[in-house]
Order: C-alpha cells, then sequence, then structure tokens
C-alpha cells in the first residue's frame, strides 16, 4: 500500500512485520526497483529491496566510474555539450584521451539568466535557451530519465555516473527516473567539473563554424576525407559581440543537438551526407494536476498524502499515423523553447517535487517525410532538409498568430475538437502568456484530423481526460531531430568522411537523455579505436 511506501521508517515496519525481524536489527533498506500500480481501484506500490540485518552496506549504492588525468594524451574534439557530448567526453577520459568541449551556448548557471528574460522581457537570445547551452535541451526541460532503447547501450552505466556526479539514488530504482529542472544543472555542473580536473578542456559560448577536412589522406579507400579538427567562433566575454577565430585538431565527435539547424544547413552545403528523418508535430496539452492525479488514480481526493503526481501515456492510430503522449510532465510547465527569431516553440518540464497544480503532455502526430510536399532551395527539390523547413515554417505560422512575440496561441481541448473557437481560456503555466486562437483552421489539416481523432479516444479510453477544463498550446515541433547525419554501423563515423562521428540526439540517433549519454559513450570508444588505427 502507498503509506507503507511513503517513507524509510514506514517501509522498515512493515518489511520487520512481514518476514518476521526484529525491526531493531534492520540497520538499512536499500531499495533496488520500485514502480506504481495504478490500473486498479486498488493503487499498489511494487518495490524490490535489500535489507541488511545487523550490518550496514559495505559498498556504495551506485557504481562509481574511476577517471585518470588525460591532461598530457592525444585530444578529440566534442561539439556540443549536452547529455550526448557530456557522457562522449567523460567517457573519452576514461578511455585516455583528452576531450576538447566546445558549446555555442553559456554555462548552466548564467544560461538560467536568458531563460527568464524570455518570459519576462519577450527577448530571445539564439545562442542560450530552452535548447542551447550546458546541459542541451533536457537541463531545463525536466531531467527525465526513462528510455526504452536499451539495447543500445549499458544503460545503467548512464544512471550511474549521473549519481556520482550527485543526482538522487532514487533515480537507480524508479522506473520512469526523474531528476528535476531544480536538481540537474548542479549535476551537470559537476559532469563538467570531472572533466575539468582530469585534464579536459570546456569551451562555453564557442560555436563551431566549420569543420577541418583532410581531402588526402584516408584509412579507407570509400572515404572521401578525413576530419582532422574544426573552426570555431569564441565570444571574449559574456557581454560581448566580439570573437576570436580558433581551430581545434582532432577527430571530431559531433553531438550539437536536435536545434542546431546552422549545422545541418552547413553539413548539406559542404556536401556531408544528410537524410531527411520522421519527426512528430503536434501541441502541448495542459491539465490541473489534480483532474490527472483523479483520473489516473480512480480517486475523487486525487494522489493523496502517499502518492506521486500521476503520469499517463497514451498512444492510437489515426488515418495510418500514429498519434501519442511525449515527454509526459507531471506537476510541472509548458515553457518557451523556441531558438531563434520568428518562432513559437513549447516544451514542458517538471521540478523534482512534481507538485505544480498543472501537468502537461506533448500530444503529437507522427509525420514522414513522404507526407511532405517537396521543398525548393538553392535549386535542391528533394532536400534533406524538407523536415526541417517544415518545422520552421510551422514555427513561423505559429509565431505570427501569437502576435509576433512568445505569446503562445491556445484552446480549449473540447473546443479544439469541436472545431469552435475559445472565447477564454483557463489559467496556464506558460509564463509568456497565452492568446486564444483557432488552432484547428490553421493547424495543417493532417495534424488537426488526427490530434481531434486521438483526443476523442484518449477521452473515450480515460473518462474525464477530454474536457475544456485542458489547454492545447501551440506548437510542438523539437521532439526529435529532423535530419539523420549517416554514419557506419561498426565504426560510427560518417560514412563518406573518415574522423567525424555523428552522435546523439541531434544526429538522428538518440530520443532523450539516457539515450544520448549512452550513444555519447559509443561514439568515444569509437573514437578511440579510430585514433589507435589512424
Amino acid at each position: 500500500m502507498p503509506e507503507r511506501a511513503f517513507d524509510e521508517q514506514s517501509l522498515l515496519s512493515y518489511v520487520a512485520q512481514e518476514k518476521g525481524i526484529d525491526a531493531r536489527t534492520i540497520k538499512h533498506i536499500r531499495i533496488l526497483k520500485r514502480s506504481v500500480d495504478a490500473r486498479q481501484r486498488t493503487i499498489y506500490i511494487n518495490m524490490k529491496v535489500r535489507i541488511y540485518v545487523n550490518e550496514m552496506p559495505q559498498d556504495d549504492a551506485y557504481v562509481p566510474t574511476i577517471y585518470h588525468d588525460v591532461s598530457d594524451r592525444p585530444q578529440a574534439i566534442v561539439v556540443g555539450a549536452g547529455p550526448g557530448g557530456l557522457f562522449a567526453a567523460l567517457r573519452l577520459i576514461e578511455l585516455g584521451i583528452k576531450p576538447i568541449v566546445i558549446e555555442r551556448g553559456k554555462n548552466v548557471h548564467d544560461r538560467k539568466k536568458d531563460l527568464a528574460l524570455i518570459s519576462k522581457t519577450q527577448t530571445l537570445d539564439p545562442e542560450s535557451n530552452y535548447c542551447f547551452g550546458e546541459g542541451g535541451a533536457g537541463a531545463y526541460s525536466d531531467g527525465k530519465l526513462y528510455t526504452r532503447s536499451k539495447k543500445r547501450g549499458n544503460t545503467d552505466k548512464i544512471l550511474n555516473v549521473f549519481c556520482q556526479h550527485g543526482a538522487p539514488l532514487a533515480i537507480l530504482s524508479d522506473a520512469h527516473p526523474h531528476i528535476g529542472t531544480d536538481k540537474l544543472p548542479k549535476v551537470i555542473e559537476n559532469m563538467r567539473n570531472t572533466i575539468l580536473r582530469y585534464g579536459g578542456e570546456v569551451h562555453f559560448q564557442t560555436k563551431m563554424t566549420q569543420l577541418i577536412i583532410d581531402y588526402s589522406s584516408t584509412l579507407k579507400g570509400n572515404s572521401s576525407g578525413r576530419v582532422i579538427g574544426v573552426v570555431a567562433e569564441k565570444k571574449s566575454d559574456f557581454n560581448s559581440q566580439l570573437s576570436n577565430t580558433l581551430e581545434l585538431r582532432g577527430p571530431v565527435i559531433l553531438a550539437t543537438g536536435h536545434s542546431a539547424r546552422d549545422i545541418y544547413r552547413y553539413l548539406v552545403e559542404t556536401n556531408i551526407n544528410v537524410e531527411a528523418k520522421g519527426i512528430a508535430v503536434g501541441v502541448r496539452l495542459e491539465h490541473p494536476s489534480k483532474l490527472i492525479d483523479q483520473i489516473q488514480y480512480h480517486n475523487k481526493q486525487g494522489r493523496g498524502k502517499y502518492l506521486p503526481a500521476a503520469e499517463y501515456s497514451f498512444v492510437t492510430q489515426a488515418d495510418g499515423r500514429g498519434v501519442y503522449s511525449f515527454c509526459m510532465c507531471p506537476g510541472g510547465f509548458v515553457i518557451p523553447a523556441a531558438t531563434g527569431p520568428e518562432q513559437i516553440v513549447v516544451n514542458g518540464m517538471s521540478p523534482s517535487s512534481r507538485r505544480t497544480q498543472w501537468s502537461n503532455s506533448g500530444m503529437v502526430v507522427e509525420i514522414r517525410p513522404e507526407d511532405l510536399p517537396a521543398y525548393q532551395e538553392q535549386g535542391i527539390d528533394e532536400s534533406p532538409l524538407k523536415m526541417m523547413f517544415f518545422q520552421e515554417e510551422l514555427e513561423r505560422i505559429t509565431w505570427q498568430q501569437g502576435n509576433r512575440k512568445q505569446i503562445a496561441p491556445a484552446q480549449r481541448m473540447a473546443d479544439f475538437v469541436n472545431n469552435r473557437l475559445s472565447y477564454d481560456l483557463p489559467k496556464s503555466s506558460y509564463a509568456p502568456g497565452l492568446i486564444s486562437s483557432p488552432l484547428h483552421f490553421w493547424l495543417p489539416i493532417n495534424i488537426t484530423k488526427r490530434l481531434q481523432e486521438g483526443f476523442k479516444t484518449f477521452g473515450r479510453n480515460a473518462h474525464g481526460f477530454l474536457t475544456n477544463d485542458a489547454v492545447i498550446i501551440a506548437v510542438e515541433t523539437r521532439t526529435s531531430s529532423p535530419v539523420r547525419i549517416l554514419r557506419d554501423k561498426e565504426t560510427l563515423q560518417h560514412i563518406s568522411i573518415e574522423g567525424l562521428f555523428p552522435c546523439g540526439e541531434g544526429a538522428g540517433y538518440a530520443g532523450g537523455i539516457v539515450s544520448a549519454g549512452v550513444d555519447g559513450e559509443r561514439c568515444a570508444e569509437a573514437c578511440q579505436t579510430y585514433m589507435t588505427t589512424f
């Protein structure tokens, strides 16, 4: 029962009673697995625990990673300090390689000041926002660590490294681990300090502008060149527009995140192979958190004292495409996640307590490259960037609907389903503000119709979910990268350029913090193999 699992003392008393053990002899209880089972009206907390009788644990609750100084070792360049880049850098240190990390944005604390300006003054810094800066898009948009991508690498290692750097130990046991937007920045700072302590380098406000490619030297006959470094522009200080040009030498792990559109354009212009990739596009749906608690816990009183904020996960098919919830944030906020001018993009986040009065989720529709018309840019008909162009156009239209500010167009949920304008809107967590808009009229029809069908299905499956007490906020477009940077399955190098390791979510090989971390480690290992071979 939830009350028995609420705190350590209650759990200790229950375990002692169930096992017939004198409670005074139980010195410690380590929780190994924990999940909430809310499928029936009686709610259960499923737990697997280890009991220490008349002894204390002799080992750490997590498995620490051992690092050694690499200040005088060969170096590799890591472009981007999101989860892919940070875990790549830490793994390089393990492998005896000095990482040089460059990040276009600011460090995780200075970045926070720029995020506040988006809501307060509608000022958006294109290099320091919810997507760009130390920690990447995950640092200030929730810190959820749940992943289904467990076949690609060691997800437990990623969680243990997080704990080693200050994350709560609960992430090792919870079925849906979560650090929280309020706690994750300190963990990220600790990871950076580890990189520096063991001889790596981290350069903020340093933006890669081009790869340095040697076309005369390769290992493979099918390679057209070899990456030997990057050219970057580094701002002289946080308050200056002046910059210095740097040349950094070494193989390159490219972990720029799913919103580095200038990098995608550069790669295409440089004839470095990328391809259009399917994405999911839709809206952010926000309910009162008490209503979600009532629905999911089958109780008019909601979650009560002992249960966490309720989560949900919905998926259905509508006209041959998936419609599903994405990045569900119980007890959270909706945030402005644009990265440039004339854009409205929304996302969600939760603090570690998950105790705000709102719960939100992305509600998105699967979009495949063949669903879109050919775009023409610089004479290219079927551009590999066509999905990115679609994102950009939809974000621009949404910005226009939002009075050309970060004010987001929104509509009550039932009004959207019934093609009605909302004459007023419920109170929302979205700080820049909302404006009533007929999303059913101006969103692309292939998105609108499928969302409407999806909402009807979800409402039938969860009574009370389809309601005008909920609001949909446009537009959610950054669910994943719109391109895949092609790489060899074995070496993880780009298919035609040696020494370039496309990495993480921005390269199209991950979908979240943990899977990006796993891919970062794999790219670091592949980079070490390459460096010892060449």
